[in-house]
């Protein structure tokens, strides 16, 4: 019975938390997106994939040389991931446009549907798992990460055909959590 105490407080905190991260990640989209509009509606799918690559890279390459020479640290990149991984699902839902033709209300909306969707295959898994994640370590988040990148990009060079895996869309709202997590445990610090 104690440990079911445990686990449920636990479970709370983290969702506390996980709202807290997309809270501040929602503001940053928000943001980007009265600036610029939704010019990432011309993203492919797969150029998305490439972005989180670079975005995966980098963090790899931080945390490898504990040197940034622009100036910018990891977690704006784990922030990045969060909010690329949530592009690319709504890119896969309504498919790339030749221009910004989404509002900024409807981004919003959108965004809000996949965190939403987000955080309950998180509570689902969290369950499951025990929270795992949490004895991980951020370097290995940044690790699963780059391992969910290569495996979409191989599925798109397959033309999304598999044998017997989840398809590309699991992937990324796996990056978004696993983007979270790291997130958290830097909140933690």
């Amino acid at each position: 019975m104690h440990n079911s105490k445990v686990a449920n407080s636990l479970g709370r905190d983290t969702n506390k938390q996980y709202d807290e991260v997309i809270r501040v990640a929602r503001e940053v989209f928000a943001n980007k997106l009265a600036d610029y509009g939704a010019s990432w509606r011309v993203l492919r799918v797969t150029s998305v994939a490439d972005q989180l690559f670079i975005k995966a890279q980098r963090i790899r390459t931080l945390q490898e040389t504990g040197i940034s020479k622009v100036g910018e640290g990891i977690e704006p990149e784990f922030l990045g991931l969060l909010n690329y991984g949530i592009i690319a699902l709504i890119q896969i839902e309504k498919g790339f446009s030749d221009s910004a033709d989404v509002s900024v209300e409807e981004g919003l909306t959108l965004y809000d549907q996949f965190v939403t969707k987000s955080k309950a295959l998180m509570e689902k898994k969290n369950h499951d798992y025990g929270e795992a994640w949490r004895e991980m370590r951020v370097g290995s988040m940044a690790d699963m990460i780059m391992v969910k990148i290569l495996r979409i990009k191989q599925i798109e060079d397959n033309d999304g055909a598999t044998l017997i895996s989840e398809g590309v869309d699991a992937n990324f709202y796996d990056i978004i959590n696993y983007s979270i997590f790291a997130l958290i445990k830097f909140s933690e610090q």
